[in-house]
């Protein structure tokens, strides 16, 4: 399928939501958060409009990925930026056909050319490997207990930016979203089942798993 990326607009941004509720409805945990997180990153001080990309198809969005600001901290305290995507949201029905696969690469084309050296995320390796990704393990990229999550993954920009240290990864605290104001949001949409899939047992092991 053919495809147009660009910038995502201000006029972009209810129906931006809209997909990323439907891509994350029920996968993770019964109902979703992410479409809240949407919402409310544009305005975070971290939040880079630049690399905030849509996806078109015949005329109407389908995909967006967003990114962050991160940073990670070496065993000498030095402190080195880098970037954090998340979330990537495809439309269910145009999923496994590529679009998040061009949002991403599109965007880590821009990326390389930011003076950021590294983007780190926290995903499936099943998605994002095929991308360059590797564990944080072997980069010696960890979090900020000294642990190598399952889902820390790693992408160098510029090759070896990580040898000869240890870190510690720290995301964005965008991500910690409350609770009572991601139901409050989700008032304004047209309600859905909130219902149990195995990808949300799925989801519950990965974030428990890390790398010996």
């Amino acid at each position: 399928m053919e495809i147009s990326i660009r910038n995502e607009a201000e006029s972009d941004y209810r129906k931006v939501e809209e997909i990323t509720r439907e891509a994350f409805w029920n996968l993770y945990v019964p109902g979703c958060s992410e479409h809240y997180l949407v919402h409310i990153l544009r305005d975070h001080p971290d939040f880079i409009g630049y690399l905030d990309l849509v996806a078109e198809y015949e005329g109407r969005l389908i995909g967006n990925i967003m990114y962050t600001k991160s940073y990670v901290l070496n065993e000498a305290g030095q402190k080195m930026d880098t970037l954090t995507f998340g979330p990537v949201s495809v439309l269910p029905v145009h999923q496994r056909k590529g679009v998040g696969s061009a949002l991403i690469k599109t965007s880590i084309e821009k990326a390389v050319d930011s003076g950021y050296k590294a983007v780190i995320i926290y995903g499936d390796p099943q998605n994002y490997c095929r991308h360059g990704f590797k564990n944080g393990k072997d980069f010696g990229v960890g979090a900020p207990d000294g642990s190598y999550p399952y889902g820390l993954l790693v992408l160098e920009l510029e090759k070896g930016v990580f040898d000869g240290h240890s870190w510690k990864f720290f995301s964005s605290e965008a991500y910690e979203l409350d609770n009572t104001a991601v139901e409050e949001f989700d008032d304004q949409f047209k309600p859905k089942a909130k219902e149990h899939k195995h990808t949300q047992d799925v989801f519950s092991i990965q974030i428990r798993a890390s790398l010996k």
